[in-house]
């Protein structure tokens, strides 16, 4: 049994679990991978930064995704043209600023900022980052919907993540901050 075939079986067998894995794993590499593009040398490795993103994906990613992608399945079950629109339109609405809302916010807490604090980050930064995907994501959750079958979908949606994680930790000079983001030609930490 290949790798490929491990993995389409252990989706049948344990889907959240594989897939909350999956998503754990995918986010890890997406951090490694902005952190070594930004580095100066290797001992500026941030590993505590790594673990917090991959127990983003972990704990909260890959179970969403597999809630997100199966409630879709059920409800829009069809891969026309209309119905893959109406899911794209339904995830840009919903799906994607909850989660982006919500790893602004795990991020923040999780450097100890106060609840004020996050607040100010969030109107600050949710918009525009929000707004900077619509460039991005559609394309991907066009692809997603209407040519990877429901148990593959997460799967497409973390790989996807990896690149936009590695936009949203890009250019990150701090290590001390976990996220940095684009607003307005400027790079803010978040």
């Amino acid at each position: 049994m290949g790798p490929l075939s491990w993995y389409l079986k252990m989706l049948d067998v344990r889907p959240l679990y594989t897939k909350s894995i999956s998503a754990g794993l995918i986010y890890a590499a997406a951090d490694l991978t902005a952190q070594m593009m930004t580095m100066e040398s290797w001992g500026s490795l941030n590993i505590i930064r790594t673990l917090r993103m991959s127990m983003f994906g972990l704990f909260f990613l890959g179970p969403a995704q597999h809630v997100w992608f199966n409630f879709l399945g059920r409800i829009l079950p069809k891969r026309d043209m209309t119905t893959t629109f109406k899911k794209l339109v339904v995830g840009q609405i919903f799906y994607g600023p909850t989660c982006t809302a919500v790893f602004f916010i795990y991020n923040a807490f999780l450097q100890g900022e106060s609840a004020s604090e996050v607040g100010s980050r969030l109107r600050r930064d949710l918009v525009p980052t929000l707004t900077g995907g619509l460039m991005y994501w559609p394309v991907c959750d066009f692809f997603t919907y209407k040519i990877i079958p429901v148990h593959l979908q997460p799967l497409m949606n973390s790989s996807f993540s990896y690149l936009w994680t590695i936009y949203l930790t890009g250019d990150n000079r701090s290590l001390k901050s976990t996220v940095f983001v684009q607003v307005d030609g400027i790079w803010r930490s978040i």
